[in-house]
């Protein structure tokens, strides 16, 4: 069965300066699974999102969105494909100055012309799904940091994207609350279908969302594979990546069975 992306990056290379971060970047985002980006910090993860954002360009190379170059369209057509993007950034972005009920309903102002009642049945609906119903009336500096992050999940659902970015959604988290924010994940995308890019350092709890796991690393992408494979991967930067961050317990097993 032919295998549907609603990603493709084809040897994008990106530098800044002298620093070359991406060396020809070749990877194929599934439509509606998670794919999760990992590799070692200063590597160039959250580049590859900019790029796809549109918040940057590359250098040279393909960025394929909905069958379209993002790089050779118009600001209009760009503007338009962004229409079908969430993000929910590291430091989640909440504007201080706005309740939770504000911060979820600005894209909905900014991007539709529906009525304020409207705009309330759906806050209310994307608010309920992180489980921070009653909250309408805060302001993120009475937020903990997990409540930050639901809020900005809830904000970054508003208008039902096809496409959600994960900037390392669990960073500032204790294990507990990352959990916790990996279940809201799994439940959001469940319920609308979303396809997920996770850039994440949480190897390897990350593994048990992923559909995907790809390795960046020197500028490159190692593999693109489901987290079994990846696990027992023979690619030597994988296998070293792999004990770095879950030890031999894979490797043990694998010698085990044979």
């Amino acid at each position: 069965m032919n295998k549907e992306y609603a990603i493709r990056l084809i040897d994008v290379k990106k530098s800044f300066g002298p620093q070359q971060v991406l060396n020809g970047v070749n990877l194929s985002i599934e439509t509606g699974k998670t794919t999760v980006i990992v590799g070692e910090s200063g590597q160039g993860k959250s580049v590859i999102i900019k790029l796809i954002l549109g918040l940057a360009k590359p250098d040279s190379g393909e960025i394929i969105v909905d069958g379209a170059d993002i790089n050779k369209i118009s600001r209009k057509e760009l503007r338009n494909v962004r229409t079908s993007f969430g993000v929910l950034f590291q430091n989640v972005a909440l504007f201080d100055s706005m309740t939770v009920f504000d911060n979820v309903a600005f894209p909905l102002r900014e991007r539709t012309g529906l009525p304020e009642k409207k705009i309330r049945e759906i806050v209310n609906e994307k608010l309920a799904m992180m489980d921070v119903e009653g909250s309408d009336d805060k302001y993120p500096a009475q937020l903990s940091g997990g409540m930050k992050k639901r809020v900005g999940l809830a904000r970054a659902l508003v208008l039902d994207p096809k496409i959600v970015f994960f900037d390392e959604p669990t960073t500032g988290l204790d294990p507990a609350k990352s959990n916790e924010i990996y279940r809201v994940f799994f439940r959001s995308q469940s319920q609308i279908g979303y396809t997920s890019v996770i850039v994440s350092h949480d190897a390897p709890k990350i593994f048990k969302l992923a559909d995907y796991v790809a390795l960046l690393h020197k500028g490159t992408i190692q593999d693109c594979v489901t987290p079994e494979e990846f696990q027992m991967s023979e690619n030597p930067v994988i296998k070293d990546y792999v004990k770095t961050t879950m030890g031999s317990l894979f490797i043990s097993e694998k010698m085990e069975g044979e």
